[in-house]
């Protein structure tokens, strides 16, 4: 059975989260497109394996969290009412949650801009941080009773509204509408007003349509599957925690929130996998 050199998985998986598209892969590296796909699933795994492990017990004072769109093999327009019943085609949201000190992504889940989502992201961030703190969020109203039905009393809550110009519909249009007004408003626990912001995690969105081909508008490089797309949204928030070194920090995420004292690389990451996998 053939195994694909060492250097050319790292060649493969830096052209990944560097924002090229799976064809964009293939004729850079002259690797087979199944290749291409088998080793990002399969790095998505390892990823998102590490993100568990790793990101707990964190001490965060402020955290903001925000719903990045996104789509699967077809519009929502599009889908049949089986496709949509089905769930893994159409519509694809990413909700994030991020330290706004560090800029470590602490939590991310996939899937349809629900409450039983919202719900799901919000428990997951509550098993991560281990202290009292303060979270930002945009007006989305599943967040209310989300927040409210998992933390209770035991959190400082801030929600930032904005009025647009239009209403504004993201699988419809492919820039934001004018905003004529924003608010702030106070939904639990005593939330410092200066501190009810999502601009951090709004910045990440940017760097998530950067560098994942699949979220760059009006392209061929959108995902086909939904196992696909997850691997490459959990292959992306492990390059950026543990390996890129933010400009503005001068290390990486997980360095500055102290869960890593140095820079990951491939060869870390492939070679811990493969000594598991001996040790098994």
């Amino acid at each position: 059975m053939n195994t694909l050199p060492l250097d050319k998985k790292i060649q493969v998986l830096n052209a990944l989260v560097e924002g090229s598209s799976v064809c964009s892969v293939v004729r850079m590296t002259g690797v087979n497109k199944r290749t291409v796909l088998r080793i990002l699933c399969e790095a998505g795994e390892r990823a998102q394996e590490i993100l568990d492990r790793e990101i707990v017990n964190l001490n965060c004072k402020f955290v903001q969290m925000d719903e990045i769109w996104s789509y699967v093999q077809k519009k929502q327009k599009q889908c049949t009412d089986e496709e949509k019943a089905y769930g893994k085609v159409g519509d694809q949201y990413v909700f994030v949650a991020m330290d706004s000190d560090s800029k470590l992504v602490i939590s991310s889940l996939t899937g349809k801009r629900s409450l039983e989502n919202a719900k799901t992201i919000i428990k997951d961030l509550q098993f991560r941080v281990s202290n009292r703190f303060q979270l930002s969020t945009d007006a989305f109203g599943a967040y209310n009773e989300a927040v409210d039905s998992v933390f209770g009393n035991d959190i400082d809550y801030g929600q930032i509204h904005k009025n647009y110009a239009e209403e504004f519909k993201a699988e419809k249009r492919y820039s934001p509408a004018t905003i004529v007004s924003t608010s702030l408003k106070i939904i639990l626990g005593e939330p410092l007003k200066n501190r009810i912001s999502t601009s951090h995690i709004e910045r990440q969105n940017l760097t998530m349509r950067m560098n994942m081909r699949r979220f760059t508008r009006l392209t061929l490089g959108f995902s086909k599957k939904l196992e696909n797309h997850k691997a490459a949204i959990a292959l992306h928030f492990f390059h950026y925690n543990f390996m890129r070194i933010h400009q503005s920090l001068r290390v990486t995420p997980a360095m500055q929130a102290g869960i890593s004292n140095h820079i990951w690389n491939w060869s870390e990451f492939l070679g811990m996998q493969k000594r598991e996998q001996k040790a098994a």
